[in-house]
């Protein structure tokens, strides 16, 4: 806490860089159905989770590959071609972040990410680097909603959860902060978040 002002605690994927797998995807898999199905049944959500919680992305290629050799290219692609899944900054939510740093209001995140993919995109944003402290779920082996990443965030920092406004696009994580003890904003849009933000006592 700083002068009575809450402390933000941002995520990362889809609240200030756009992230989608279909993005990549839909360049290489032209029928929707088909695409659908991969990414329900090859690199679904629940495998690269694993990536997220510290597995190395050739590992779980290669466990892939090895249950679905016809997708092979497929699934390297997800690897070798990751970048290609990112959108690109949200601007909106940028310019709320650069204006509380700018402001002097420490700012935090919690992400759950791989550390190979973390790394990479680190350097395509820089501005990942200025956060006062960071928990990267693959880092710890901890993904939210565990209550333990939250947990950490506070541990290490030094933070009172309740002072603490974690801003997640993912509902789950958003009800598990809450539960944890943090306000929490579970993010659509970025004119909302600098609304609530604003209202819960940050200086936009």
């Amino acid at each position: 806490m700083t002068d009575g002002v809450p402390i933000p605690v941002f995520d990362v994927g889809n609240v200030l860089i756009r992230w989608d797998p279909r993005r990549l995807f839909r360049e290489l898999i032209a029928e929707e159905t088909a695409l659908d199905e991969f990414l329900a049944k090859v690199c679904h959500h629940d495998w690269n989770l694993e990536q997220d919680r510290g597995r190395s992305f050739a590992e779980g290629v290669a466990e892939r590959i090895a249950l679905f050799p016809d997708q092979a290219h497929l699934i390297r692609a997800y690897d070798e071609r990751w970048v290609e899944t990112l959108g690109g900054a949200i601007e909106g939510s940028v310019a709320i972040l650069d204006e509380l740093r700018a402001k002097g209001v420490p700012t935090y995140a919690i992400t759950n990410f791989s550390r190979e993919k973390f790394a990479l995109t680190r350097e395509l944003y820089p501005f990942l680097d200025g956060f006062d402290g960071i928990i990267v779920s693959a880092h710890e082996g901890l993904i939210k909603p565990d209550p333990r990443i939250y947990a950490l965030l506070c541990e290490r920092y030094g933070l009172a959860p309740r002072h603490c406004v974690f801003i997640d696009d993912n509902l789950a994580n958003v009800e598990g902060a809450r539960a944890f003890g943090m306000q929490a904003h579970h993010f659509q849009e970025p004119e909302v978040l600098r609304a609530e933000l604003k209202e819960a006592g940050l200086p936009l």
